[in-house]
């Protein structure tokens, strides 16, 4: 089991923060754990970029209610918000996922864990990175649900900085400063040759007026996997709108049924 910091009752649910070593840094993680439950299945969440471990807390909520746990946490160098200590300078989504497969594995440990029931939700960069994670531990995860998903990252950042020389030793965005190693890691990336492989389920959901990561990039990435699903949202943005929300958590839920059945 985790490392228990913080272990309280809330509704239907337990809340424990939990801490998990991932190479030279300590991931900050909450675990939800629904109430009388012995065994069941777990969804890992993903936060996009500069996001934080309680983003999808009323959705961990949701899904406890509903006799499933959840996970998330707070990427390394992922957040202004993050208490790893890693700078967000050194962050790169290949840290990230390295991340990822840290909270996997951990998650995989614990006796409560229905191993044959791991999920991946990822919204926006959490999103992309929850894809790339799905086509290297496919056998390990039974469906992805991935959030307009920014598979568009590598190919804005070329846009803007086409040539290495033109890539800065830093570059502030949204708040939060990056630095030259997340530009260099996916200058020569292409999303194109990345995924499409996993053949598990894959629920893909995108609004509309998306004016960060356009529709498109999920409808085709709804055409790239064997056995996806897109629902699209009419009006929704890149972060839905509190109905969106509640709308997502039910696809989700009918999607981790549907999956296990």
């Amino acid at each position: 089991m985790p490392v228990c910091l913080l272990w309280r009752r809330k509704e239907v649910m337990f809340i424990q923060e939990v801490k998990i070593p991932c190479k030279n840094r300590m991931i900050d993680g909450i675990f939800y754990r629904p109430e009388n439950r012995l065994r069941f299945p777990v969804v890992i969440l993903n936060h996009g970029y500069n996001g934080y471990k309680t983003d999808f807390e009323a959705t961990a909520g949701y899904f406890a209610e509903n006799g499933i746990g959840s996970v998330s946490f707070t990427y390394c160098g992922g957040s202004t918000r993050d208490r790893s200590g890693f700078p967000t300078t050194e962050m790169t989504l290949f840290t990230e996922k390295e991340d990822l497969y840290a909270v996997l594995d951990e998650v995989k440990s614990w006796e409560c864990t229905d191993i044959s029931n791991i999920y991946l939700f990822g919204a926006s960069q959490g999103g992309m990175i929850s894809a790339l994670a799905a086509e290297e531990r496919g056998d390990e995860i039974n469906g992805i649900i991935l959030l307009y998903p920014a598979l568009c990252i590598a190919g804005d950042w070329r846009k803007r900085f086409p040539a290495w020389e033109d890539i800065p030793d830093t570059q502030e965005l949204w708040g939060m400063l990056l630095g030259r190693k997340f530009f260099e890691s996916i200058h020569d990336f292409d999303i194109h040759e990345r995924i499409g492989k996993f053949s598990k389920n894959v629920l893909i959901l995108h609004g509309t007026e998306d004016t960060v990561v356009p529709l498109s990039y999920g409808e085709w990435a709804a055409s790239r996997y064997p056995n996806a699903r897109i629902e699209i949202f009419q009006g929704e943005g890149h972060g839905f709108s509190e109905y969106g929300i509640r709308r997502m958590e039910g696809m989700t839920l009918y999607f981790i049924h549907g999956c296990m059945r």
